[in-house]
């Protein structure tokens, strides 16, 4: 008869001791991976948070678009003209008053400078037997006035602000 020596694990058993080591931390190896991919997902994020420029030129237009509206509403409530001026840096608002032309200093219609890279400006008036260009766009005291474009340039393209000739101004 053969005797078994009597054995100090049964089968498939690992020791408690070994079982501990494992549970007490992660290896080098794992913790590199783990640096890798929150690496990884830290600059896909950095990368999705910086703003297109194309974007911000159409916010400074879709801006500039409210403020014409608004500006034309005041020129009718103050039964006064107000135009709008590009200036070096940005632009202004203009009351016409009984000795000319005399910046509006609200806090809606003040100057301001721009923003979105808006690096120039031109107005046009179209529709007649030539464009017309100016320097300024005046709202009158009038509800219907004549169509006009605004373009706003920067170094990415360009954008357009087009006036119906009825107080309402969209960006194209």
């Amino acid at each position: 008869m053969r005797q078994t020596l009597p054995q100090r694990f049964p089968p498939r058993a690992t020791p408690t001791g070994a079982v501990r080591a494992r549970a007490r931390g992660f290896t080098l190896l794992e913790m590199l991976v783990v640096l890798l991919i929150a690496g990884l997902l830290i600059s896909l994020a950095s990368l999705s948070l910086s703003r297109n420029p194309r974007t911000d030129l159409n916010e400074e237009a879709q801006r500039l678009a409210l403020l014409f509206e608004t500006a034309d509403d005041e020129a009718q409530v103050r039964a006064r003209p107000i135009a709008w001026q590009p200036v070096s840096g940005g632009f202004r608002f203009d009351v016409r008053t009984g000795d000319g032309w005399r910046p509006l200093r609200d806090d809606l219609l003040g100057p301001r400078g721009w923003e979105g890279g808006v690096t120039g400006v031109s107005i046009d008036y179209p529709g007649g037997d030539d464009d017309t260009h100016a320097n300024r766009l005046v709202f009158g005291t009038e509800a219907v006035d004549v169509p006009v474009q605004v373009t706003l340039y920067s170094a990415v393209g360009r954008a357009t602000i087009v006036g119906t000739g009825s107080g309402r101004f969209e960006v194209r």
